[in-house]
């Protein structure tokens, strides 16, 4: 099983902005935690970050034919970017979108996801561990669906 990991806009600076929301170790620790996470679990990832919104969608498009899953932070396009929860949708993928802070305890316009939807689950406010939490989830989604 392969899983690409999509991040969107200013995930690239996590460890810098907001410590209090996103931690203090980089985006490059956090895949490498996942890449680590990836190996028990007997799966391969792959990563894309973005901040602009037709890179993520034109990753999630090119997914279809190398990954059997993704697991998406949207970050500030959760919100509004339909063509994004469209492409989720698209590609027929077990798809997990996730967040590193509990978007429900912050500001009123964060609690609304366009995207979860589209997707099998949605994961939030466990930091680091949201991604690994949805990894699992998703080598689980795969084996029971592969039977």
């Amino acid at each position: 099983m392969k899983i690409l990991i999509i991040n969107g806009p200013n995930l690239n600076l996590t460890g810098i902005r907001d410590q209090k929301n996103y931690g203090i170790i980089s985006l490059d620790e956090i895949n490498a935690q996942i890449e680590n996470h990836a190996d028990r679990f007997g799966v391969s990832v792959g990563f894309f970050q973005s901040n602009s919104e037709g890179d993520v969608i034109d990753a999630i498009h090119a997914a279809r034919s190398d990954f059997d899953g993704i697991i998406i932070n949207p970050a500030a396009y959760t919100h509004y970017s339909y063509a994004i929860r469209d492409a989720v949708d698209a590609v027929n993928l077990p798809v997990i979108e996730v967040h590193m802070s509990n978007v429900n305890a912050r500001e009123e316009f964060r609690h609304k996801s366009v995207i979860a939807p589209a997707c099998a689950g949605q994961i939030s406010g466990l930091g680091k561990y949201s991604y690994i939490a949805a990894l699992y989830a998703l080598t689980e989604i795969y084996k029971n669906n592969s039977k």
